[in-house]
């Protein structure tokens, strides 16, 4: 599936001395993964290369897998070539020196908002970015060098995205993906230690999450988490969105959606929202956000924007339930 784009995107990186990686702001084990991994892939594939990933928006959770490279000068950027992974709109680009970049390559999963890049790849279907870069290494996996260390990144990426390989999008393709990584040595071990080991704390947190959700009429299960909660939790908001986690489990609710009070001078309410089966992703564009179909997210400025959302998404999950016997 698409080789024409794959030889493009190849050559492209053999024609440049010197590229950067690109994710988008607010990452994720996906984005970080296919960053990371691609760049070791090519570091060490052809050393000679200079490979840049530029970011100081980088998730706590995520510390584990290393720092990235220290910032350069803006016009360091020009001449290189730039690659864009895991980001759907151009907005959305956490280094905005990727307008420096000569070219600029897109590679991407989510569903397509806006068209940007010289070329680009988007495969909506596939689990995460990080299986779309494994699939670029398959295709020419006798050109290419996969270490270890890109194979734990990649991996990550996988397992993050993929809810642990149980969502939707998984098929066999991603575990034959995931098998390659395998094959090239992970510690999974200390890799599922690394990402789901939690401090008693914010086990407390999700205790108290149990106790505050609510439950719309037509089935939406929801928190908002307040700067009071955070506070008492002394949480970061990477783990006041990650809660959004803890409430897929509720027998009669197919979406569940969290709101967290970011403290901006704005009034920005981040918005993680999740769905079984209906798709969400069209509540999410109304309101300054994007994604995948059942899992995406937004940003509201108001309570009452927040209660608009909500009502909406109550209302899909209604029509949702009307129209199909099958939701459990």
């Amino acid at each position: 599936m698409n080789l024409e784009i794959k030889q493009k995107i190849l050559q492209k990186i053999k024609e440049y001395d010197r590229i950067f990686l690109f994710r988008h702001i607010r990452n994720d084990g996906d984005c970080v993964g296919a960053t990371k991994g691609l760049k070791e892939l090519i570091r060490a594939t052809w050393p000679e290369k200079e490979v840049y990933l530029i970011d100081d928006d980088y998730a706590e959770y995520l510390e584990f897998l290393g720092p990235d490279d220290a910032p350069v000068i803006p016009s360091e950027y020009c001449g290189a070539l730039g690659i864009v992974l895991d980001t759907a709109s151009e907005n959305r680009i956490s280094n905005k020196n990727y307008q420096f970049c000569k070219e600029l390559i897109k590679i991407d999963h989510h569903i397509p908002i806006e068209t940007y890049g010289d070329l680009v790849w988007v495969e909506e279907e596939r689990s995460s970015c990080c299986e779309i870069v494994v699939d670029f290494y398959q295709t020419f996996r006798d050109e290419l060098v996969l270490t270890s260390a890109a194979a734990t990144y990649l991996y990550t990426g996988m397992v993050t995205d993929s809810g642990r390989f149980k969502y939707g999008s998984v098929n066999g393709d991603t575990m034959r993906a995931a098998a390659t990584l395998l094959d090239a040595g992970i510690d999974t071990d200390m890799l599922f230690a690394q990402l789901y080991l939690e401090d008693f704390e914010y086990l407390k947190f999700k205790a108290y999450v149990y106790e505050q959700m609510q439950i719309t009429e037509n089935g939406v299960a929801y928190l908002y988490v307040d700067k009071a909660m955070q506070e008492k939790f002394n949480l970061t908001l990477e783990q006041a969105s990650a809660c959004v986690n803890t409430m897929d489990k509720i027998r009669g609710c197919i979406s569940w959606i969290v709101f967290i009070d970011t403290g901006n001078a704005d009034g920005a309410i981040r918005v993680r929202l999740r769905s079984r089966f209906v798709h969400i992703n069209p509540i999410a564009e109304k309101h300054n956000g994007g994604g995948h179909a059942c899992a995406s997210g937004a940003t509201v400025y108001s309570r009452e924007e927040m209660q608009t959302l909500l009502q909406e998404a109550d209302a899909l999950v209604k029509e949702y339930k009307e129209t199909h016997e099958d939701w459990l």
